[in-house]
């Protein structure tokens, strides 16, 4: 998708001369061994009746079929939560819930850390839980993906801005190519959504359109 296409009102001439200059917006390689990363859509961010939640029905749609669609052709399918104990939630030892302190309602064994009712997790499909916004940083997760002989991680979920934003700068700098399913990403605000996609596809992922994606995990099972 090229980034004309994301939101012209985030960007101008000046602006799309300044990008070209620097060499951005290079098309990702796509691998043979994709997974497909559903990052936290549980209640807590799916719903808008929690206090870090909105309604994300339509992105949630769309990654039930790509959930689908991966475990038909044998990808792995990795969901991960935010989830905090009490001492975690209540203390102050995660400088991020300094900044952000609506996040503290993400407990464990809470109904906002359930996965969303609409998603299905599988006994074989995988759980990473996280303290922070990027699912990569102080989890398995870097290992797993290694384990499983990933060499294309296929990003959805919530938020756009924040934990998809983070989890898939990091997955670049841990050597993998990275696609990013616009519909099926959500966040709070259209304005933080959408600049995250501009930056994201200009910078470290191409995002890509629902029907891209789902071509893509039909061809592109374990060989």
């Amino acid at each position: 998708m090229p980034a004309d296409d994301l939101n012209p009102g985030l960007h101008g001439a000046e602006t799309d001369a300044t990008y070209d200059r620097a060499g951005f917006g290079a098309t990702v390689p796509r691998g043979s061994r994709p997974a497909l990363i559903v990052v936290d859509l549980t209640r807590g961010f799916t719903e808008p009746g929690f206090p870090s939640g909105t309604d994300l029905t339509a992105e949630v749609t769309a990654t039930a079929e790509l959930v689908r669609t991966a475990r038909w052709n044998g990808i792995p399918v990795i969901y991960t939560a935010i989830s905090y104990t009490p001492s975690e939630a209540d203390g102050d030892a995660i400088a991020w819930l300094r900044k952000a302190p609506g996040m503290r309602s993400l407990r464990e064994g809470s109904a906002a850390v359930s996965l969303d009712p609409r998603l299905e997790r599988l006994d074989n499909d995988h759980l990473v839980l996280k303290k922070g916004a990027s699912a990569f940083h102080g989890t398995g997760l870097p290992a797993l993906l290694s384990a499983l002989g990933t060499d294309t991680a296929v990003v959805c979920g919530a938020t756009t801005s924040g934990c998809v934003r983070a989890t898939t700068v990091d997955a670049v700098q841990c050597g993998f190519n990275t696609l990013v399913v616009r519909q099926a990403c959500g966040d709070r605000a259209g304005g933080p959504h959408e600049a995250a996609l501009f930056d994201l596809h200009a910078k470290y992922a191409d995002v890509v359109d629902l029907p891209d994606a789902l071509d893509y995990l039909k061809q592109k099972g374990p060989m």
